[in-house]
């Protein structure tokens, strides 16, 4: 039935035929009686197609036929004239020099008569870029004894064999004698040529065609009347394609399912074997009770819980807004089974690291509105066919409006409208001394209000230390960020391994990993804080290049607090020590829990066959072959390698932010001052307008575009590279049951 389906699909599609859309449901109709249904369809289908082809091929051949009696008819007609005006020359009157000559003229014509020699011709149509090789084949093949004519035939010509359409030319080869004739029939066929009879007799040809004119006329309106009651058996195949085509879909998923079940000893139960989530567990037996029922079985399902080593997959409950970030995550990899998801803090923290590098109210409201027209016309939409871009878009809408919303909120803090800053919350905390001020520094400023309760201060805007300033408060910012992230990473390590019962994870992965991180960029972090609350001078440079270059030299004028000195000791003799503890302890307690759960276990008992091959496949059932202690510590000193240069190198990474959000804030400021600004001071209505335009197609095409995407992206590798290759393994399958849904959607 499925190629059934196929067939008609096919044949909708060559006729134009669009099918219906599905009104009815596919339980008010029997599978028995629309496999009957289809088999009489396609029967009559294929009768009306191979008639259609045998007329429409005769419909060719004479097409082809009537060119040939036309343009041959040219040859012969005009052949007929030359030798007409020539006879008439040769009759005109010529006394005087006729009286020798005649005896001697009709003794050669006498002669000549009994030499004469009939010679035979072929017509037809052969393709023209073929042409000029079939003239000069049938010219050597017959050593020059042949005259061939061609003309060219203008409107393109439909071959009967093969029913495509080409270029031919209309050829006439006269010949001599049944040898040459031979010849060249077998070179027509290698050639292609089509062959058509034809007559000398001018009568006999004007008669020809007017009988293959009357004959195309009465198969034209034959083949009309043929495709008018196939287009309207395809009609009434396209009312009820979609309800047959799913149901047939439906079918073929439940029996190919059905294939995978096994028989049981008795040969009259089937037996399957899946996973299930445990809260469905209920849900089944009641499916499965009703079914029973339904179908009045005699026998009664049975649903059993197993017990198996193989590892389940993986099976997360979303809804249409948190499946966008889901399958986020699932693109790094999905996740062991119960293993620690990040879907859940990426629903924050990837809109807001997001909107860290984009912070711009204005952008944001942009970028909001045009998400709430596709989620105010999701249902309309979700049963359209979009553009790949538009079904990306589409299929992220609600991460898209979280990354908005953040992003006006991070637009706030940093009190850029289109890169305009704007007193909301209250006047600046400064006023200017004198005019010149704002060409100046902050020096020519004084504090006369309370700070500015919420973001940045307007008066930065447009000062020579507005770039320097921010670049000091946005490069910290992504220093605290991305250490809070990195840390918050090994957290959930340390979840991960207490759910698993590992303590050699919690011991020797988890706590050295906290203390080199925090013993480092944590301090950092302190260090950071303290200055903004302090207001010192300190240079935090100086401090962490010294901590390891010169640990016991005086800071001096860099010192933030008592002590420290002695607390950067410590903490970079933490560091130190911390290494050889994730490098050196794991490798040897793995060996030793290994050998001691293998003890005297070298053989395995024989009911045990079944584990014990599962066992094998996890590694585990030959005793001390199966343990690499050379492999476990390459891959723990990877591992710790890895992690000691990675918290520097992701440490860095993070600073992407930065430099993001300090690019996106002078692109818009470029364009806003060089642009618009511009255009308005000529005073002149046409530039104002160009302005206007250029302004909105850069900030629509470069900001909202490709700065969104550039962010994003930039998102998405700190979550999976700075922020998952901490706890997250990724090495799972996911959770695939049996859905009509998905059957209903895909093409057959």
């Amino acid at each position: 039935m499925a190629r059934k389906i196929r067939f008609f699909k096919d044949q909708m599609s060559k006729a134009g035929v669009l099918p219906k859309e599905m009104l009815g449901k596919e339980n008010d109709i029997d599978l028995d009686d629309v496999e009957v249904k289809l088999g009489e369809l396609e029967a009559e289908l294929v009768e009306i197609n191979a008639n259609n082809d045998k007329l429409q091929r005769s419909y060719n051949e004479l097409m082809e036929y009537k060119l040939v009696l036309e343009k041959a008819g040219e040859f012969f007609s005009s052949a007929h004239r030359s030798a007409t005006a020539q006879q008439r020359e040769t009759e005109s009157p010529r006394a005087s020099e006729d009286l020798l000559e005649s005896p001697l003229l009709q003794e050669e014509k006498s002669i000549d008569a009994s030499k004469q020699v009939k010679l035979g011709f072929l017509t037809g149509l052969v393709p023209r870029e073929k042409s000029m090789v079939f003239e000069r084949i049938l010219f050597r093949a017959t050593r020059g004894n042949v005259y061939v004519r061609q003309t060219v035939v203008e409107e393109t010509v439909i071959d009967p064999n093969s029913g495509e359409k080409a270029e031919k030319n209309v050829f006439v080869v006269f010949y001599s004698g049944e040898r040459a004739k031979s010849k060249i029939l077998k070179i027509c066929e290698a050639f292609g040529a089509n062959r058509y009879p034809f007559s000398e007799d001018l009568r006999k040809q004007a008669q020809m065609i007017t009988e293959v004119s009357g004959r195309l006329t009465e198969l034209k309106t034959t083949i009309d009347a043929g495709l008018g009651h196939r287009n309207i058996l395809l009609q009434t195949i396209g009312d009820k394609f979609e309800l047959w085509s799913l149901k047939v879909r439906k079918e073929k998923a439940i029996y190919h399912t059905l294939n995978m079940l096994s028989l049981d000893v008795t040969k009259k139960c089937l037996v399957a074997e899946g996973w299930s989530p445990v809260f469905a567990s209920k849900e089944i037996q009641e499916a499965l009770e009703r079914a029973a029922v339904d179908s009045n079985s005699q026998v009664g399902s049975i649903f059993q819980i197993l017990r198996t080593k193989e590892l389940p997959p993986t099976y997360f409950r979303t809804n249409k807004f948190t499946s966008a970030i889901q399958e986020i995550v699932d693109a790094y990899g999905v996740a062991k089974y119960q293993e620690a998801n990040p879907g859940v803090f990426t629903i924050v923290t990837f809109p807001f690291l997001f909107a860290v590098m984009f912070g711009d109210w204005g952008h944001g409201i942009c970028l909001l509105l045009a998400t709430m027209y596709l989620i105010v016309r999701e249902k309309k939409l979700a049963s359209q066919k979009l553009g790949d871009i538009m079904e990306m878009a589409f299929g992220g809408r609600y991460v898209i409006m979280m990354m908005s919303l953040f992003s006006i909120y991070t637009g706030l803090i940093y009190n850029e409208f289109f890169s305009i800053p704007y007193p909301l919350f209250a006047p600046s905390a400064y006023d200017c001394r004198d005019a010149s001020c704002s060409e100046a520094t902050t020096i020519g400023l004084i504090k006369v209000r309370d700070t500015y309760p919420f973001g940045l201060d307007p008066v930065w805007h447009g000062t020579r230390s507005e770039l320097p300033f921010l670049n000091s408060l946005k490069m910290k910012m992504s220093i605290l960020l991305g250490v809070s992230q990195m840390n918050l990473g090994i957290i959930m390590s340390y979840f991960n391994a207490r759910f698993f019962k590992s303590s050699v994870n919690v011991w020797f992965q988890f706590i050295p990993q906290m203390i080199f991180l925090n013993s480092l960029f944590g301090y950092l972090s302190v260090l950071i804080i303290i200055k903004w609350c302090t207001g010192s001078q300190a240079d935090l440079y100086h401090v962490m290049i010294y901590m390891f270059l010169s640990p016991t030299d005086e800071l001096g004028e860099n010192q933030l607090f008592p002590h420290q000195k002695t607390v950067q000791l410590v903490l970079l003799f933490l560091a130190l020590v911390s290494v050889p503890c994730m490098l050196l302890p794991k490798p040897f307690i793995l060996k030793k829990q290994h050998e001691a759960r293998h003890q005297g276990q070298s053989y395995a008992p024989l009911e045990e066959t079944d584990e014990s091959l599962h066992v094998e496949t996890s590694g585990g059932s030959h005793g001390h072959e199966e343990f690499e202690f050379s492999e476990i510590f390459v891959h723990q000193l990877i591992h710790t390698i890895e992690f000691v240069l990675g918290a520097v190198s992701n440490t860095a990474s993070y600073l992407r932010l930065w430099a993001l959000s300090l690019a996106h804030s002078e692109l818009s400021s470029v364009f806003y001052e060089k642009v618009l600004l511009l255009a308005w001071g000529y005073n002149n209505w046409l530039i104002l307008i160009v302005g206007i335009i250029v302004f909105v197609f850069a900030t629509v095409g470069v900001l909202l575009v490709m700065e969104t995407l550039s962010a994003f992206l930039h998102a998405l590798r700190l979550h999976w590279v700075e922020f998952q290759n901490k706890f997250y393994e990724g090495d799972g399958y996911k959770f695939a049951p049996f859905s009509f849904i998905l059957t209903a959607s895909e093409d057959e």
